[in-house]
């Protein structure tokens, strides 16, 4: 029996260890926060440095497959989204990712962003302006 409840408790540590240590690395498909479609999907990587990157590997939304980022400035002005690094930066902070920005390529802007693995195929994507408080939230799904 004692060998028994050992063994649940060790089976019960590791899977709790892995609810609250989900990596947000991998494969996204963005939801959008006010239409609910599914837009796109971003592959999110750790750099070098050890910090979060994510790009746009596919674009979901029926005749934009080939969007232009036309609004955006610098380097990604008039560039395909498609291939395009939307979020850089971000470095883990207790459960999530912060420090970062993301873009918005309909808009062409730059916010900061914070990201957080909610369970193993949900990620929480923050972006804001000066404080947290005011920005807006998406929860993309992980692409399985």
């Amino acid at each position: 029996m004692v060998i028994k409840n050992c063994f649940l408790l060790l089976a019960l540590t590791i899977l709790s260890f892995n609810v609250f240590c989900q990596s947000p690395v991998g494969t996204w498909k963005t939801i959008d926060d006010n239409t609910g479609k599914e837009k796109s999907q971003v592959r999110i990587y750790e750099t070098k440095s050890g910090k979060l990157q994510g790009e746009v590997v596919k674009i979901l939304e029926s005749g934009r497959e080939n969007a232009i980022c036309t609004t955006c400035t610098g380097i990604r002005k008039d560039k395909p989204v498609k291939g395009m690094t939307i979020l850089w930066g971000l470095k883990k902070d207790g459960d999530e990712w912060t420090g970062g920005q993301i873009l918005d390529p309909e808009k062409g802007k730059q916010y900061k962003c914070t990201i957080k693995p909610k369970g193993k195929n949900e990620l929480e994507v923050r972006g804001y302006i000066g404080i947290s408080l005011i920005g807006r939230t998406q929860v993309w799904q992980r692409v399985q």
